[in-house]
């Protein structure tokens, strides 16, 4: 404690903030009234709280948080009461492992941190706020149940007040919070709000799947709407056309990309939030799950000098992620990265990133052509939507670039042929693509309660396999922790293409789509089905879900 004070007095001189007779002022008063030094200088005016926040984190290298931009699970509200939580001005953020992070007017505080530490029996590592945030989280969180439907009968009570004058503590506020707070725990990746005829209809997506979360009545409506639209930074005023916007915030010690879109449909408005958890994107090529063969013949691709990799899959099928870890992978001091994104979703050391802006004409085609003079080694355009931009990637390739983008088509070889269709020239293709990778994403086994079976005869003919033959595959029977479903979290499996000397021979002259697949296959190409049957039998997901998601196989 003496230390602490002696360091933060010694810093408010040293800086400049304040002089010794000040500080010698303050520490009096606080012992008359039993005030820290912090809170003796903000009653006396000596010091105004953005100020003295602005010295903490420069000085004395304490984070400022702020508050507006985070959400709380009430799971760590729970850790904290709300007397301890006024009387010091604390709010409890997150807990990782044994250390829960709180925002407090006062660091320095040695009693609040000390009960704050035996009442949550956890390590407690303080980040500092202003008194008025910390006084709205309070208001916005103690009192909120943690149940979705007792939050709408808040909402019920307080819906005669108009839509602009919803506060910062208003039940439709808690109410919006907390279903993103709860998706996120839940690992979902976008939450629906959807009216129909007779209510309100709340799901989320989680391992791809829609899952139903909740109701509320339709008088709700308008207010969830205004208070996603403030959030998104779109216009409350106009309900007829679609909207689309975007915030972040911080939850749980994430932060957590939002973008939302607004449709108009006959019941009313429809929301969808998407939600990008930033510290999931960025893994290793190791971690994505690409088998040996793959991830051998992938490495050698990606370390040639020039040539077009193509990622394919549907929205929502992890191409972003692989893209990342690849750039991750190769980035060095000696190469030039840059990036044509939309939008960027991470932000990479070492690489250039530029975002399209559609508004002022920054497209992909015009923005790869202005890269092209920036001396870049490497170049990644977000997506191959038109001819344009695919004619100026694949003169990129074969002007001594290597250039990485994104398509939609079913499989690895389905991109080729997508490029001749736009147009592109079959000598071009032949000469500029280096290889194509196929992805899609399989829900996992839960690990808590995965249990070994044998498939009956008929699946194993599907299988192509022998009926009579004994082989152990892996299911979940369904647990609190997969919510009875069998399935937590998800896996990838994937399939490339490397172009070689007879898919360029098939490529001049124009070959289908399945003769392309055929040669890729006689060439020692696995499938995707097969890297799914290779994970299922491995354990990591079941043969339903490879069937499920492998059927154009």
């Amino acid at each position: 404690m003496v230390d602490q004070s002696k360091s933060l007095r010694d810093c408010l001189v040293s800086s400049g903030l304040l002089n010794e007779a000040q500080v010698k002022e303050a520490i009096e008063e606080g012992r008359r009234t039993g005030e820290t030094l912090i809170k003796s200088l903000l009653h006396k005016g000596l010091i105004n709280e953005e100020t003295l926040i602005t010295f903490l984190e420069k000085e004395m290298e304490i984070p400022r948080v702020d508050l507006s931009s985070y959400l709380v699970d009430q799971k760590t509200i729970e850790l904290v009461p709300i007397q301890i939580a006024r009387k010091y001005k604390l709010i409890p953020l997150f807990k990782v492992g044994d250390v829960l992070t709180i925002a407090i007017v006062d660091p320095f505080d040695v009693l609040a941190l000390d009960e704050v530490r035996n009442k949550s029996k956890c390590d407690v590592e303080p980040m500092v706020a202003t008194s008025k945030e910390i006084d709205t989280a309070i208001t916005q969180y103690y009192g909120v149940s943690g149940s979705v439907e007792a939050l709408i009968k808040d909402v019920g009570a307080a819906k005669a007040a108009p839509a602009a004058a919803l506060t910062d503590d208003a039940p439709v506020i808690k109410l919006v919070n907390l279903l993103i707070v709860r998706a996120i725990a839940e690992g979902a990746s976008d939450v629906h709000i959807e009216p129909t005829e007779k209510h309100i209809r709340v799901r989320y997506r989680i391992d791809g799947m829609m899952r139903d979360v909740s109701t509320a009545p339709l008088y709700l409506l308008p207010s969830l709407i205004t208070r996603v639209k403030v959030m998104g930074k779109m216009d409350i005023a106009e309900s007829r056309l679609p909207q689309d916007g975007r915030f972040e915030l911080k939850a749980e010690g994430k932060s957590i990309d939002v973008r939302v879109s607004v449709y108009p449909i006959i019941y009313g408005e429809s929301i969808v939030m998407r939600l990008l958890d930033k510290s999931n994107v960025m893994i290793t090529l190791e971690q994505l799950g690409l088998g040996d063969e793959v991830m051998r013949a992938f490495i050698e691709v990606i370390k040639r000098p020039f040539g077009i990799v193509l990622v394919t899959g549907p929205t929502g099928s992890g191409k972003t992620t692989t893209l990342y870890s690849t750039l991750n992978r190769i980035v060095t001091p000696e190469k030039n990265i840059m990036t044509i994104e939309d939008p960027v979703e991470y932000e990479l050391p070492g690489v250039r990133q530029a975002q399209v802006n559609v508004k002022a004409g920054l497209e992909f085609a015009n923005a790869l052509r202005s890269m092209l003079r920036q001396d870049p080694d490497v170049l990644l355009v977000g997506e191959v939507r038109d001819e344009d931009t695919a004619r100026v990637a694949i003169q990129s390739a074969l002007t001594g670039h290597l250039v990485f983008s994104t398509l939609h088509t079913n499989d690895a070889a389905g991109s080729l042929g997508r490029l001749v269709n736009m147009g592109v020239e079959p000598f071009l293709i032949a000469s500029a693509m280096a290889a194509s990778v196929a992805q899609r994403l399989l829900r996992a086994i839960c690990p808590k309660c995965k249990e070994p079976f044998e498939p009956p005869p008929e699946v194993l003919q599907k299988l192509g396999l022998s009926p009579n033959e004994r082989v152990q595959f892996f299911h979940g029977k369904g647990c609190k922790n997969c919510r009875n479903t069998g399935y937590r979290g998800r896996t990838a499996i994937f399939e490339i293409l490397v172009v070689d000397l007879k898919i360029q021979e098939l490529i001049l002259r124009r070959a289908s789509t399945t003769e392309l697949k055929q040669a890729a296959v006689a060439g020692g190409m696995k499938t995707m089905r097969d890297d799914g049957l290779r994970k299922a039998k491995e354990g990591l997901t079941t043969i339903d879900e490879v069937f499920r998601v492998t059927q154009l196989d």
